[in-house]
């Protein structure tokens, strides 16, 4: 049996030498991508040091070595400064709703237009809808605060004040996820619709045949054929769930809604860069990171439980 063993263990070590052979090309073309990576995200995390140090500007001069080394006190003072509770809320709450709106929003749109038959209309509106991605933050706010503001076009066509854009409440995390998503739709629709033209149109006519009309097609055939597609983007997201950027909340905010916007990211940049404690930032970043992996192999793990598609 241990012989039998040894012999299928050589056999497969001759296979992947003689499979690495075959596409040593391949490999060589990969060898530069693979030193991008290995200095510009692997030899950074030398940076996580400072969370564990007192980084002042006047201290950059110093080798890693001599800086002051203060143990955990820097994750102490994100923990426990008093808005970092309502920090957090808001960055889970953005996340989650930022999650299910574009989601939702992405497989809805390219639902629809897969099943557009003009051709030309169809790479319109595309092309149309995923121009928005490009446009910046900056132009994306300016607009949003002409159209949502108190006295802005919505409120003087409907005659009436709504505060979208000014209301101390969870509904400015609704209104910045529907602008994120209508920002992102078309660019995010762009997976879904390459799924979607890998289903088989047998599928399509032998349902059509059978009397099934497009919503039926599209809930039995169009949705099951992508669920691997969402299921591994569903999982990919969610391992960014805290990485919230801060440039739409910083952009959209103001000083009335700020207690609802403030996410991690912009917490860290107001904590650590303004307040000239390097330390502290790296600390809430590394946190950042360390929970996104967390949540990343979690998601994995679930949808591996639930026998579905999961990230090898």
């Amino acid at each position: 049996m241990k012989k039998s063993k040894t012999k299928a263990q050589v056999s497969k070590a001759k296979f992947s030498w003689k499979l690495m052979y075959k596409q040593r090309f391949l490999l060589f073309m990969s060898v530069p991508f693979v030193i991008w990576l290995i200095i510009f995200k692997y030899l950074p995390l030398w940076g996580w040091t400072m969370a564990f140090q007192e980084v002042k500007p006047n201290s950059f001069a110093l080798p890693v070595w001599e800086r002051k080394f203060v143990g955990f006190d820097n994750f102490i003072k994100a923990f426990t400064d008093r808005i970092f509770g309502q920090v957090m809320i808001n960055t889970i709450g953005i996340s989650i709703l930022g999650l299910v709106i574009g989601t939702v929003a992405a497989i809805v749109f390219a639902l629809f237009l897969h099943e557009i038959c003009f051709t030309r209309f169809k790479k319109i509106t595309q092309t149309v809808s995923y121009l928005p991605h490009f446009v910046s933050w900056v132009i994306i706010a300016s607009i949003a605060k002409m159209l949502l503001n108190d006295g802005g076009a919505i409120d003087t066509m409907l005659g009436k004040q709504l505060h979208l854009m000014s209301t101390n409440t969870a509904l400015f995390w609704v209104v910045v996820c529907i602008i994120d998503a209508w920002k992102e739709v078309g660019w995010n629709a762009i997976v879904y619709l390459s799924a979607m033209a890998g289903i088989d149109e047998g599928l399509y006519e032998a349902a059509q045949v059978d009397g099934a009309n497009r919503f039926q097609r599209m809930w039995h055939i169009t949705l099951p054929g992508i669920k691997p597609t969402i299921i591994v983007l569903l999982i990919m997201s969610i391992g960014s769930a805290l990485n919230v950027g801060m440039e739409r909340q910083m952009l959209l905010s103001n000083g009335i809604v700020q207690d609802h916007a403030m996410v991690l990211s912009w917490f860290a940049y107001v904590r650590g860069i303004g307040s000239n404690n390097y330390g502290l930032g790296t600390a809430i970043g590394m946190f950042q990171s360390v929970v996104g992996v967390i949540l990343l192999f979690i998601a994995n793990k679930v949808a591996g439980m639930l026998g579905e598609s999961k990230l090898e």
